[in-house]
Parts: structure tokens; sequence; C-alpha cells
């Protein structure tokens, strides 16, 4: 059993901060893993990421299970978590346990995430009650941005902040491990963190949530406009442009490769 799973991240609760992050390929996969990050969620902002897409509606199945089973192959000690895409859990509650199941059994995923509140708590029960461990996300829920009008801050108001308590209590009864809340003040944060049973994972939701999740690509710098709540931990767009630059440069004026890059011939 991995030193993280859902039992463990549940029991980190007002005990150990988790600081978890995004991934989307074995080696940075490797790289976190050694490193100690908790959780890998393996998210469907792999469209921007790595697809060029504008934004997650257009990533399928085919997509997640790919890229999941690729992170898998990378983590020995992290729970992996696989983002369920857009229409994979909403058309009915056969098709979602059909679409998770898969994540578990094809791609090696420890867990599926689920966007939305309580509209979502039988799904989670059942997927619960069936041997797959859910992770909740509420606040703002990319899939949903047509219908919120784009990537904007949520539960500003009382009764917005009333609703996200209310889904986080939901989702937390109905059996999920944990929940993401994502781009919410730092008030709203500490609220639905202190509301309920299971860590609350902030995704621009402030300091008082049990955990972190950041993109791994927004954090180390290789995103043009990163969100407000991300901190760069690392410039690679810069250094990967010097090395593509400078490795262009050499090969154009025939320094590379040099006599230490070439294989020898055996001796007559």
């Amino acid at each position: 059993m991995k030193k993280w799973n859902a039992a463990s991240i549940k029991a980190a609760k007002g005990v150990h901060k988790l600081a978890c992050l995004t991934a989307y390929d074995t080696g940075s996969a490797r790289l976190a893993d050694a490193a100690g990050i908790a959780l890998l969620l393996v998210g469907d902002s792999l469209g921007m990421t790595v697809l060029g897409y504008d934004s997650t509606l257009p990533v399928t199945m085919a997509d997640m299970l790919h890229h999941t089973a690729a992170v898998t192959r990378g983590v020995t000690s992290a729970m992996v978590v696989a983002d369920m895409p857009f229409l994979s859990y909403q058309i009915n509650l056969e098709e979602a346990f059909r679409n998770a199941g898969r994540f578990i059994q094809e791609a090696g995923a420890d867990a599926v995430k689920i966007e939305g509140g309580a509209i979502r708590a039988e799904l989670v029960r059942t997927l619960t009650e069936n041997g797959i461990p859910v992770l909740g996300h509420i606040g703002l829920t990319p899939q949903s941005i047509n219908v919120l009008g784009g990537y904007k801050v949520q539960g500003k108001t009382h009764e917005a902040r009333d609703r996200l308590i209310e889904d986080a209590q939901a989702l937390a009864e109905a059996g999920a491990f944990a929940i993401v809340l994502e781009c919410t003040p730092s008030d709203i944060g500490a609220a639905v963190t202190a509301a309920v049973p299971v860590p609350v994972i902030s995704v621009g939701a402030g300091p008082e949530c049990d955990g972190q999740m950041l993109v791994m690509h927004d954090m180390l710098g290789l995103t043009e406009r990163a969100p407000k709540f991300v901190k760069p931990y690392a410039s690679l767009a810069t250094t990967m442009r010097d090395a593509f630059a400078a490795y262009a440069a050499e090969v154009e004026a025939g320094s590379f490769p040099a006599p230490e890059h070439c294989y020898a011939s055996a001796p007559s």
C-alpha cells in the first residue's frame, strides 16, 4: 500500500498540511513523487498545459486515461487522482460508474475527482460504496465556465458562502475523502475547512485550508499568465528557451556535436 491513499489523506486533517500538484507524464510525476508530494492530480487542465486547448472542455476520456496511466507509472508513494472529464459523469450514474472504474482498472489511478457539490452527492456515494475513492471539487469548477461566465472568484456573497459550506458538507457526508476548493476568498476557505471533517485542499482558497494544490506548469514558470494565487518556484520557460536557442546556434555553427559527443571507430 502506498504511503498516501484515501485513508492517509483523510487522516491528515488537522495534523499534516498536504502539498499537492497536477502531473501529466511519467518523468515529472517521478520527480514530484521523490520530492514528497502527497497527492498528484492528473488534471483535465492538461487540455491547456499539454494539448493546446483554450479550456478543459474538449478533453476526452481517452486523453485522461492515457495521461493517468503515464503518471501512475512514475509514482511509488503519492496518491494519484484522475480528473473525470466533461460529460464522463454527468449523463447518468451507470455511465459515470463505468468511466470512474476505468480509471482504476485500466489506468491504475487511486481515486477520481468530480466537479460539483450537493448535486454530485449521490454519485459520490455510489462510487465510494463500490470501492472507488472520490476527491470532490467545489468553488470555481472549470467545466462550468460557460455557466459561471469565465474563471471568476467564487463565494463573494453570504449566500454563495453558505452554498459552498453546504456543498462541502454534502460531499463529505456522501463519502468524499477530501475536497478541492478553488478560487475563493481566504475567509471562505477557512470557513469551509472548519465545516467538514475531511481535508479541504486549496486551489487559490487561502492558507487556512488543509492543503494546497498548484498546476505544475504554473509553479514551474512554464505558463505566460499564471493565476494570482500561484507562486512560481522556478522560471523554466526562460531556461528552456535559452537552452533551445543555444542548441540551435551551436548546430548552425557546426560546434555541436564536438568530438566528445561522437563515437570512435573500432581499432582496425
